[in-house]
């Protein structure tokens, strides 16, 4: 999960466990633009002490002074943004919006037994009543970071997203430089001994293991990205026939058209659906004109944070296809 929310989430747990009033908020809804996700954390401490973030700092700011007046006994449902002069005074961006619930962390929170799901590296659902304040986990857990309908709030927390790139070549590294700073889990997949010697990004693990025992290593899930980018069939085509039995969120595969669609039909004589082959991105990434390693690793990111945001481009010009993402004059 995001490095700020596992951040939060131990945050409260200890501020809890030593007596301090906690009040988590957690992001529910936005619309235009807003600062944060669905599913961002903040929480304040008794004494004024934060941390996370839900925007830019105006809303944490006006938290804090009603926080200060009075802390809520049981979860509230506030939204910040509806009017013009609140988009000036919250400083959102665009006419965004953003809704929040605010919850006092009680004795029965069970953070703490998030915390050790998401260390077992399990995908862990928590859902809260806003009527009552009660929390309980659910083997059940949504796609998206946060389901709310008013009443209940249900987030869903999990290990960090990870990324397998198979080859260390030039293009890996900045794929790996660029997903390490999304906060992604890298992990390279390189038998070769030669591209191994000149492999240096910081914070990458590097496995020697062939690409497909790397893939039934990493165990993907719905928070793995995986990516051949090594042009080469016995290596990038080994991880894929794997990979595409697998329910990984992103799978992809650098290579011209023709390259892509000659893989597309290799990859048929394996045991594996036309399903299976039709989740493949080849060639992948946004279409954003890309040739040098760096602007592809660009493109590649680009689309996977896109597909991770729900949001759909348009392939000619890798334009938001909802009005909503315009930036409107405020009145």
């Amino acid at each position: 999960m995001d490095s700020v929310n596992l951040e939060v989430l131990r945050q409260a747990v200890a501020w809890s466990a030593a007596g301090v009033p906690v009040t988590l908020a957690t992001v529910v809804r936005t619309w235009g633009s807003s600062p944060r996700p669905e599913g961002a954390l903040l929480a304040i401490a008794g004494d004024g002490r934060l941390v996370g973030s839900v925007s830019g700092g105006c809303i944490e700011d006006d938290l804090l002074d009603r926080l200060r007046n009075e802390r809520p006994k049981r979860p509230e449902h506030v939204t910040y943004g509806i009017t013009a002069e609140q988009t000036r005074r919250f400083g959102l961006p665009c006419g965004g919006k953003l809704e929040l619930v605010l919850e006092p962390v009680g004795a029965d929170n069970r953070l703490a037994e998030v915390l050790a799901g998401i260390e077992r590296g399990e995908m862990v659902a928590r859902r809260l009543d806003l009527a009552s304040g009660a929390v309980d986990l659910l083997a059940d857990v949504p796609d998206s970071a946060v389901v709310f309908d008013g009443r209940t709030l249900v987030a869903a927390f999990g290990p960090r997203w990870r990324m397998l790139i198979i080859g260390a070549g030039q293009l890996s590294r900045y794929l790996a430089e660029f997903a390490l700073a999304l906060d992604y889990q890298v992990t390279i997949s390189e038998p070769r001994e030669e591209y191994r010697e000149s492999w240096a990004v910081p914070g990458a693990s590097v496995t020697i293991e062939m690409p497909d025992d790397a893939v039934i290593a990493l165990r993907p899930d719905r928070r793995t990205v995986i990516i051949g980018a090594t042009h080469d069939p016995k290596l990038d085509d080994l991880a894929l026939i794997d990979a595409l039995k697998t329910n990984a969120f992103y799978i992809g595969a650098i290579g011209s058209r023709a390259n892509s669609e000659r893989r597309r039909e290799r990859l048929k004589l394996f045991d594996l659906t036309d399903a299976d082959v039709d989740r493949l991105l080849g060639p992948v990434g946004l279409p954003l004109g890309s040739r040098t390693p760096p602007e592809i690793a660009l493109a590649i990111l680009a689309d996977v944070t896109a597909r991770r945001n729900g949001v759909r481009l348009i392939a000619a010009d890798a334009r938001p296809e909802s009005v909503d993402d315009a930036c409107p004059t405020l009145a």
